[in-house]
């Protein structure tokens, strides 16, 4: 990953014109709580910013734990990706930041409803905290193939 965004400027630079960025909205995930988008698309690219477990009808934490949580984030993340004519399907890397490794394989297990097949390349990072008391956050990078 590191590899592929130190070469993302080469790569952009490289296009006859260079390609607008484009900002992602989705009324149906969460709207950002800080000073950043949703998601930003440039050209083929587009990078999602990370995504709790927020229902976005209420703006709370949904409950059932860490696998509810999972679910929800990566509903949020479709959603956003939806905004641009994008799939799930269409990830190829996200990075999972989880508060607790111990529930690796309960996240694990929801994580993989959402990519039965072909599942994108992965990070997943412990962390001491997430906003609103999340257990896992997951941000994403997606390409359109089409």
């Amino acid at each position: 990953m590191r590899e592929f965004l130190l070469g993302l400027p080469l790569l952009l630079s490289s296009c006859t014109l260079a390609p607008k960025k484009r900002v992602l909205e989705s009324p149906s995930a969460p709207a950002a709580i800080g000073p950043y988008s949703q998601g930003i698309g440039v050209g083929p690219l587009v990078a999602l910013a990370g995504q709790i477990g927020l229902d976005p009808a209420s703006g709370q934490l949904v409950s059932g734990g860490v696998a509810a949580e999972t679910r929800r984030a990566l509903a949020n993340l479709e959603a956003v990706l939806a905004s641009d004519g994008l799939k799930l399907s269409d990830v190829v890397s996200t990075t999972v930041y989880l508060v607790d490794m111990g529930e690796f394989a309960t996240m694990n297990a929801a994580y993989a409803e959402s990519f039965a097949e072909r599942a994108p390349a992965r990070a997943t990072v412990g962390v001491a905290a997430l906003p609103k008391g999340a257990r896992v956050e997951i941000s994403a990078w997606a390409v359109r193939s089409r």
